[in-house]
C-alpha cells in the first residue's frame, strides 16, 4: 500500500530496474508463477491461488470484499492513518499481519505507531539510520549532506538530511505549510491534555465531503486562548451520521461553521431539494454559519496564512486530536517533479481534509472574548493552566 493510488503504477507496477532493464514487478513475481495479471487494478493471481494487489491509502475501500491476510505499507508517514483504522480489524479477524516501512517525516502518526510498537510485546520495531545499514559509505553521506545544505540552505538542508538519512523525527515535511507552527506548539507543550470545560460552549468547524472525508474540529474559547478539544473524520456518511456523533458527545454547542458548499441544493426527482444546510439544521446541527468563499485567485493561500497566524494561540488535546494534528503537520505544497520545485498550491491528499476544516476556522473565526471569564477563575485555582 502506497500513500496514493496514482503512485502505484509509476512507482511499482511499471517501474524498471535501471541495473537490469527489467520491470520490477517481473523481478518480484516472474510471469511463470502467475495465473493472471489485471492491468486496471494492478492485481496478480498466482498459480497457487494467492493474490497480490497494489492499492493506495486514499482508496483502501478497494479491498472491501477481498479481506487481506497481509498488508505492507510503503511510506506510512505519508499515508492516511484512517486506512489502518479500517483495515486492522480485518487482519485481526483473519489472523493476518502487517508491516510499515517509512521515512520519519515529522512527529506524526508514524511516530505514534513506532512508540507504541516499541512498548508492545506483540510488535517489532526497528529504526536504522544510514550509518547502520551500510548502504552508503561515510564519505558519500558527507557529500550528500553538503549537497542538501547547498541546495536548500543550512537550516532546511540539515533538517532534510537528518530526516532522510538519520531518521530524525524533528524536521517538518518539505513544503509543509504548518510544520514550524506545529513543532513550536509541541515545544511550548501546547499539544497536551486539554480537557473539555462544561461551562463553555463548543464551536465546530467543518470541511464537507461525500466521496472524500468530512472533518470536524471542536473548539472552546477562553479569553484569547483557543482550546482545540476534539476532532472527528469519516467518509461516505450522510448528515444523520454526523448529527448522531455530535449528540453523543457531552458538549453544549455554539455555532457550527461550514464552507460555502453547505449552501448547495441537491437534485431530487428533477427538482431542487433542500440545501445541505437545511438538511443539517433539520437534524439538529444548528445554527450553521456559512463561511463565504473568497473570490480572488489567492484565496487558499490567504486562508493558509490565516491558519499560520492563529496557530500560536491554539492548544490541542493530544489524544482526541492526534489525527487532525497529523493532517496539519503533513499538509504541504505539491512538488513539481520536472522542475524540482514546490508548486504554489497544496497537494490534494488525505491531509487536505483536516487542514481545510481548520482553514474554515481561521477564515471564519470571530473572537468569543466574553466566554473566558469563568474559565480564567478556574485556571487561577489550578484546575488547568493559564497563559
Amino acid at each position: 500500500m502506497l500513500p496514493q493510488f496514482n503512485q502505484c503504477r509509476k512507482a511499482v507496477w511499471e517501474a524498471v530496474n535501471p541495473n537490469t532493464s527489467m520491470k520490477r514487478i517481473d523481478e518480484a513475481f516472474p510471469p511463470e508463477i502467475r495465473k493472471s495479471a489485471r492491468q486496471t487494478d494492478m492485481h496478480i493471481e498466482f498459480r497457487n491461488g494467492s493474490t497480490w494487489q497494489l492499492v493506495g491509502s486514499d482508496n483502501y475501500n478497494a479491498l472491501v470484499g477481498t479481506p487481506p491476510i497481509g498488508i505492507v505499507y510503503s511510506e506510512y508517514a505519508l499515508s492516511d492513518p484512517q486506512s489502518w483504522a479500517y483495515l486492522s480489524p480485518i487482519l485481526e479477524e483473519n489472523g493476518g499481519w502487517s508491516a510499515f516501512i517509512s521515512t520519519s517525516r515529522g512527529n506524526n502518526h508514524l511516530k505514534r505507531m513506532y512508540d507504541f510498537a516499541c512498548s508492545s510485546d506483540n510488535w517489532f520495531a526497528q529504526l536504522m539510520t544510514a550509518h547502520e545499514t551500510d548502504v552508503f559509505k561515510p564519505e558519500q553521506l558527507k557529500s550528500i549532506k553538503a549537497e542538501m545544505i547547498a541546495t536548500f540552505g543550512s537550516e532546511l538542508g540539515e533538517a532534510l538530511y537528518n530526516q532522510e538519512y538519520l531518521c530524525s523525527w524533528e524536521g517538518a515535511q518539505p513544503g509543509s505549510y504548518y510544520g514550524k507552527q506545529i513543532a513550536l506548539a509541541r515545544k511550548d507543550n501546547r499539544i497536551t491534555e486539554v480537557p473539555w470545560t462544561s461551562g463553555i460552549e463548543v464551536y465546530t468547524y467543518w470541511d464537507l465531503g461525500v466521496d472524500d472525508s468530512t472533518t470536524v474540529w471542536f473548539m472552546q474559547f477562553a479569553g484569547m486562548q483557543i482550546r482545540v478539544i476534539d476532532y472527528y473524520e469519516n467518509t461516505g456518511f450522510g448528515w444523520e451520521h454526523y448529527s448522531k456523533i455530535l449528540k453523543e458527545k457531552p458538549y453544549t454547542y455554539g455555532d457550527h461553521y461550514m464552507p460555502h458548499d453547505v449552501e448547495v441544493r441537491e437534485m431530487s426527482g428533477g427538482e431542487f431539494a433542500d440545501s445541505r444546510k437545511d438538511t443539517a439544521e433539520a437534524l439538529g446541527i444548528r445554527p450553521i454559519i456559512t463561511v463565504p468563499r473568497a473570490r480572488d485567485s489567492q484565496a487558499v493561500m490567504t486562508g493558509i496564512n490565516s491558519v499560520r497566524n492563529i496557530l500560536s494561540r491554539c492548544w490541542f488535546d493530544k489524544t482526541k486530536c492526534w489525527q487532525g494534528i497529523s493532517a496539519l503537520e503533513g499538509y504541504r505544497a505539491e512538488y513539481d517533479e520536472e522542475k524540482k520545485v514546490m508548486k504554489n498550491h497544496p497537494l490534494h491528499s488525505w491531509e487536505s481534509h483536516g487542514a481545510d476544516a481548520f482553514r474554515t476556522f481561521a477564515v471564519g473565526y470571530t473572537p468569543v472574548l466574553d466566554k473566558g471569564a469563568d474559565w480564567r477563575k478556574k485556571v487561577n485555582k489550578g484546575t488547568w493552566r493559564s497563559t
